[in-house]
């Protein structure tokens, strides 16, 4: 499974892994692939710092990269508490009302209320560049498509590649115009943030919209012959988010978590704003229906919403309130029904690959002998 981009980024295969935990990240540059690790949780530097020294002891010299959530336009002078102060009344007494239906229990007193979707903040992005860029990072990621032009120019003075998730070819040419180095087209499929065009159409035509700029598709994908699909597309490799969230190196600190997700069917997820305010994809429970229900007040737009139920996910993560708890995964949480290590996936995802590439050449061949 080897690409252009895969070999000049020193990779076996083109598999780029996007995930929140850095033993998966770690795992999958060491099997092979791309880890890339989600920033988006970490609030200060130095933790951050503590999990990249970690993965510098555990990738064993092997290439990966980072992912952060900026906005391209730069934002002076707002702080947290001022966002805070923005979240109507209204809102909180429906996080409350939503809780107490449920029973569920508050968090002990002293208890820190978990991670908060704070990453997407200026200050906090950059504080995060600060410590990474001090790492042999190989690429940095931004979810929330071209970053800020200083800091595209920033990586670059340190040979860091720049990939930008895009959910159309509109976007995908913004991007590229932008001065980035990768287009990651992430279709309807996905989970996490995602947009309304499937990766089946999204994929070619990001490809065509960019060229030759490499483009890695992401959505739906969890399968070697839908790696093999996704690089006859057009694209150089592959974006792959969920497939993680059920290895044995994953870090959900809830087995019922976990439960649900072996159990989920692909139907079983919705594109729904409650987690941030963006269109997310997400398992559906009574939480994202309660938010989606029109007679409640809606959801807040970004970031509002993240730091108005902040609290309350980690109280339903916390008691895993089972009615209620989910987590951000695409569609191909279908596929997800064992717990196996990241080498086990990547031996499935790679005899997969070489099975679908064989029948397309059987087919060709016998093509061309009529």
């Amino acid at each position: 499974m080897q690409t252009e981009l895969s070999k000049k980024l020193g990779v076996e295969h083109a598999i780029f892994g996007f995930t929140p935990f850095p033993a998966v990240a770690a795992a999958i540059s060491r099997a092979g692939g791309f880890g890339v690790l989600g920033a988006v949780r970490y609030t200060a530097p130095d933790e951050l710092a503590r999990d990249l020294d970690w993965m510098q002891e555990h990738v064993d010299g092997k290439p990966y990269g980072l992912d952060v959530v900026m906005p391209a336009k730069k934002v002076e002078g707002v702080s947290e508490a001022d966002v805070e102060a923005m979240i109507p009344e209204t809102h909180r007494q429906f996080v409350r009302d939503t809780l107490a239906k449920h029973g569920v229990p508050e968090l002990a007193e002293g208890e820190a209320s978990g991670w908060r979707i704070t990453g997407w903040m200026e200050q906090v992005a950059r504080s995060q560049l600060d410590v990474a860029f001090d790492y042999p990072i190989k690429l940095l990621a931004n979810a929330l498509g071209s970053p800020p032009a200083d800091v595209i120019r920033r990586a670059h003075d340190h040979d860091v590649l720049v990939a930008a998730l895009a959910g159309s070819a509109r976007h995908a040419r913004k991007h590229a115009d932008a001065g980035i180095d990768i287009v990651v087209a992430q279709g309807y499929e996905a989970g996490g943030h995602t947009g309304e065009i499937a990766s089946m159409v999204l994929t070619p035509e990001a490809v065509e919209a960019v060229a030759p700029l490499p483009v890695l598709a992401a959505g739906g994908i969890g399968s070697g012959q839908q790696i093999a699909a996704a690089l006859a597309l057009g694209a150089q490799g592959v974006w792959l988010g969920s497939l993680w969230l059920t290895t044995t190196e994953a870090d959900l600190h809830s087995p019922a978590l976990t439960r649900k997700l072996l159990a989920a069917g692909s139907g079983d997820t919705v594109r729904s704003r409650a987690l941030t305010g963006k269109p997310a994809r997400q398992l559906r429970t009574e939480w994202t229906d309660a938010w989606d229900d029109p007679q409640g007040p809606g959801t807040l737009p970004m970031p509002l919403q993240g730091l108005l139920v902040a609290e309350a996910v980690s109280r339903i993560q916390k008691h895993e309130v089972q009615e209620l708890l989910g987590t951000p995964v695409g569609q191909i949480v279908g596929r997800m029904n064992s717990e196996r290590s990241v080498q086990a996936v990547f031996d499935d995802l790679t005899r997969g690959f070489e099975r679908a590439v064989d029948r397309v050449i059987r087919i060709a061949e016998r093509g061309s002998q009529s």
